[in-house]
């Protein structure tokens, strides 16, 4: 019962301690009238959960509160925030942060915690505050939600906008999720509810708005509709696509047709979303006249004094012509992510670009990158890599910090759980006790199928039992590196041919075997293409016919820089007051984290240095088998058949200095929430953090560039290396490690992508290692970089090395002067820019360093000069294209390689056989739109040219414009 004014002030009357039943009591928050209100809603998953508890206070005003509760069943705290959380038994206690001990009357806080249970996992059913019975146990009413859709007509590319209305009769509504066709495809915390589905291909499509109320309970409302192919009639244009506007201030796009209209076209042009945001004018008339020059349409925000980037929906409609929506996001100045920030804007403008120029299926997977005829590690540009939804996650980061909205960070996590990351469907003998058998990496592909060879020793896994204890299941949590999102081999989900996005995978034989060499296989081969035996035979050689079998790869890299962005996510949300919007997904990146540390250990789990033979290389033991850097890859997999008994997991030997990511190794140790749950996680990644930097500071050369990296596996095959070959805790020094056509460590890309996270360490800890190894860095990377006028810069494209490291020494580390590289390539390449840029401003930011600040600018204005309507791209000329219609040659050891006797077939009939080639097996490029370019190239014409918007390019600019604003404010 709420107390009158006059009740509250009696209570608070006595100034001295009282004495109540016996017992002191301090006046305070205890005398204070106290009544409350609590919310307690879950999201669980096999045997873990995460709870988000919302306190209402609805008493006296509250200088500091202690929450209690009691677990019904065999749930446990494992990591909470935003309190101070213990458990004794089933009892559990949280006390204020220091930050949100002073409630109100009426005031709300948020708190929660990630936690285990066995069976099922009931709410508590009373919750206390200070010792006062709140009314949280009460039973609570759904919201109700209605769902509208357009009448249409929708024509692909369509762009369809969702709007639903909520409402909670006893509580508020705590969002509306969207799906489409059972995907959730976005969340939205802030009505009017809305959402835009963008680029739909012809289909039937089902859309759904699930509303939530703060005690979890939900209600959904259907719709359904139809894209129809694309007609010839006319069509709206937009450009640009998406419109960012500084509040105060206005901006315009134009609207036009695509073709000349018969008669004049009527367009009303409807808005939905931020008030603040208003549209002139409301309509247009389009005619056959003017429809080629179009309209301008003025959009602009209100000065308020929220501090949130609103965002409002535009929508063009006219009879007879499909819809088209215009997303208008506000650059809010009362927030220190936005602010008349002209980098703010420019981040904003090129994240439109990418949400909205074709980078992402219809599934809403991002693709390796718009354009589908381009080869290089993915051998179709509509694949996409886990790379890609590192880099996707990564952006939403950055959004999310600059709008406060973390729907599209959450709802990324979503696709990539859904979609690149096996399930349990994928994955279905993983909890089967396992060890793989040993088979001997070759330097060639034509020395493949390799033999499983049971006479080798392999060592025993040591995080097997330990994750299976931590979190209930065999099924490993980390992405497979390779999708073919539109199913454009065929292969479909374990031979069924059309489920997409689909798992495959490619390289398999060697360091020399480059993508022109590939035979793309699905990842779950069922024996239903390929040949006798699927695909398994073509690597692997056994003395029986294989078995049907499930297998995936892991690229350390990728989960890694998901992990690095989940920790800024938590950062930047963490300040605006909304860590609990994205705390479920923060909790996922740690558990990801845990199943990393297989990259940690040698491919057999054999004994970590001096193996220079096979069979007298010791199997490993607990982890002696652990380098703790982070490996090419890790791998894992078993029997499709479910009564099978077996299934087996390995790491990888080979480590490059472009995989190495110290920062994400230094916040899944120290900061709580990405904190693992395995016992030894923590001891691991502490460990690890410690050995990537002593890495770095072996392989960085004279000049200041790093080398390349180390294997405990010489030439795959733990062979003897060349006499006075140096070693980092005896693994042997590698120039390129893993690949060779091309060298691993040619590409500049490579120092850029891995100094960025140093420079991150450095910006965030002050690491004193980092620093140096920056300190000898960026003076060579920046006398080998020029910014002109007009757009012009050039950075290095390719490098040459020479020499080698000293032998590692912990305590009196060599000058390596004998380790040289050589700047034998430049070029202009938009991800690699991007990523150098973000690498100075960060060293920058802390150190003081002009020139690296003014250059990371000088790049980032260079590359906006160069923007188009689909983000910033460079003419790329592709002489390696001659390797299309390359056949196998002995003498050369280049083109397709394929057994002589073995034959088979892909999905779509094209024959794999000795003596064809890469383009024989992939015939589909010839009904690509490009393809005439390659094809008068190899019929002797010039060498192709092309302009790529490659989505992890893309997005690393957006990101380099952003942490420039963040960084720099002033510019």
């Amino acid at each position: 019962m709420r107390l009158t004014a006059t009740r509250r002030r009696l209570a608070l009357f006595a100034a001295g301690v009282m004495v109540v039943g016996g017992v002191a009591v301090v006046p305070g928050v205890a005398n204070a009238a106290t009544a409350c209100n609590v919310v307690y809603a879950t999201n669980d998953w096999n045997n873990g959960f995460t709870a988000n508890v919302t306190i209402e206070n609805l008493g006296d005003p509250l200088t500091g509160w202690t929450l209690r509760f009691t677990f019904p069943g065999s749930q446990r705290v494992t990591q909470g925030w935003s309190a101070n959380w213990t458990q004794s038994g089933n009892v559990v206690t949280a006390t204020n942060a220091g930050w949100n001990g002073n409630l109100a009357t009426g005031q709300s806080t948020s708190i929660g915690f990630n936690g285990s249970h066995t069976g099922s996992n009931p709410r508590p059913t009373s919750f206390s505050i200070n010792g006062v019975t709140c009314n949280g146990a009460q039973q609570n009413q759904p919201p109700t939600v209605a769902l509208t859709v357009p009448a249409g007509p929708f024509v692909a590319p369509a762009d369809v906008p969702l709007t639903a209305t909520a409402s909670d009769p006893d509580g508020t509504v705590a969002r509306v999720e969207f799906y489409r066709n059972g995907l959730l495809v976005n969340t939205d915390t802030t009505s009017p509810y809305q959402y835009v589905l963008e680029d739909l291909p012809a289909g039937s499509y089902t859309v759904q708005a699930r509303a939530y109320d703060n005690a979890g309970a939900s209600a959904t409302a259907e719709r359904a509709f139809t894209v129809s192919q694309g007609s010839t009639g006319p069509t709206f244009v937009a450009t640009p696509s998406s419109v960012s506007v500084d509040e105060g201030g206005s901006a315009t796009f134009n609207l036009r047709l695509s073709s000349a209209p018969t008669g004049n076209v009527p367009v009303t042009l409807a808005i939905a979303g931020d008030s603040s945001i208003t549209r002139t004018p409301t309509s247009v008339t389009l005619t056959p006249s003017n429809w080629s020059t179009g309209a301008t349409v003025t959009v602009s925000a209100a000065e308020d004094e929220d501090t949130v980037s609103g965002t409002a929906t535009i929508t063009a409609s006219a009879t007879g012509i499909a819809p088209l929506s215009v997303v208008v996001t506000e650059i809010d100045n009362d927030t220190p992510g936005g602010g008349d920030n002209e980098y703010i804007e420019r981040f904003l403008d090129q994240y439109g670009k990418i949400k909205n120029s074709g980078y992402f299926s219809p599934e809403g997977v991002p693709y390796h990158s718009i354009e589908t005829l381009i080869v290089e590690a993915p051998d179709h540009g509509h694949e996409t890599t886990s790379e890609a939804f590192s880099f996707w996650l990564w952006l939403e980061a950055s959004y999310g910090r600059v709008t406060e909205n973390w729907a599209p960070f959450n709802n990324a996590w979503t696709v990539m759980e859904q979609y690149i990351i096996p399930g349990s469907a994928d994955q279905p003998t993983a909890g089967v006790a396992g060890t793989a058998q040993y088979a001997a990496e070759y330097l060639q592909p034509n020395q493949y199928p390799s033999r499983l060879d049971q006479n080798v020793p392999v060592g025993v896994d040591p995080l097997r039992s330990e994750l299976q204890s931590a979190y209930g299941t065999g099924q490993i949590y980390g992405m497979h590196w390779l999708l073919d999102v539109d199913n454009v081999y065929g292969f479909g989900h374990c031979g069924d041919g059309t489920t997409k996005p689909a798992y495959i995978n490619t390289f398999q034989r060697g360091p020399q075997e480059s993508v022109w060499e590939t035979v793309p296989q699905p990842s779950c081969d069922t024996k239903a293409h390929g040949g006798t035996n699927g695909y398994l035979d073509l690597f692997v050689a056994e003395s029986n016919a294989p078995a049907s079998q499930w297998k995936y790869t892991n690229a350390p890299d990728a989960d890694a820089r998901a992990i690095q962005a989940a920790y800024w996510a938590l950062i930047w949300a963490r300040e605006q007051g909304k860590q609990a919007d994205i705390a479920a997904t923060v909790a996922k990146a740690a558990r990801m984290g845990d199943y990393l540390r297989y990259a940690m250990f040698d491919k057999y789990f054999k004994r970590i240095g001096n193996c220079v033979s096979a069979t007298s290389c010791p199997a490993g033991t607990g982890k002696d088998s652990a380098h703790y850097l982070m490996s090419w890859y890790y791998a894992w997999g078993g029997a499709t058949d479910t009564s099978a008994a077996w299934s087996w997991r390995i790491g990888s030997s080979h480590n490059h200095m472009g995989y190495q990511n110290p920062f994400a190794a230094w916040a899944l140790t120290n900061v709580p929430e990405l904190r693992p749950r395995g016992a030894t996680a923590n001891q691991d990644w502490t460990q690890s953090f410690n050995r990537q930097m002593e890495f770095y500071q072996w392989l960085q050369s004279a000049d200041g560039a790093i080398a390349g990296g180390a294997t405990n596996s010489w030439n795959g095959s733990y062979a003897q290396p060349p006499a006075g070959t140096p070693t980092f805790y005896g693994m042997f020094y590698t120039e390129h490690p893993v690949y060779h056509d091309p060298g691993s460590n040619e590409w500049f890309g490579m120092q850029v992508w891995s100094l960025q996270r140093v420079a991150e360490v450095y910006h965030v800890t002050g690491d004193a290692r980092a620093k140096r190894i920056l300190d000898k860095w960026v003076p060579w990377a920046l006398s080998h970089t020029d910014i002109g006028t007009g757009g012009e810069f050039s950075i290095p494209s390719t490098m040459r090395w020479s020499g080698a490291p000293d032998t590692w020494n912990a305590t009196s580390p060599g000058a390596n002067n004998n380790l040289r590289v050589e700047v034998i390539g430049y070029g202009q390449d938009v991800g690699v820019a991007s990523a150098y840029a973000r690498t100075l401003m960060w060293y920058a930011a802390r150190s003081g360093n002009t020139e690296a600040r003014d250059t990371a600018k000088g790049l980032l204005d260079a590359l906006h000069a160069n923007a188009g309507p689909k983000g910033v791209t460079t003419v790329e000329t592709r002489g390696d294209y001659r390797r299309f219609d390359d056949v196998y040659n002995a003498s050369t050891q280049q083109g397709l390689y394929v057994p002589n006797g073995w034959s088979g077939t892909m999905p779509n009939g094209d024959v794999i056989e000795s003596g064809k080639s890469f383009l024989d097996i992939r015939s589909f490029y010839l009904d690509d739109p490009d393809w005439p370019k390659v094809e008068a190239y190899l019929n002797g014409g010039p060498e192709p040219q092309f302009e790529y918007h490659r989505f992890w390019a893309q997005s690393d600019l957006a990101m380099a414009y952003a942490d420039y604003a963040l960084l720099f404010p002033d510019n």
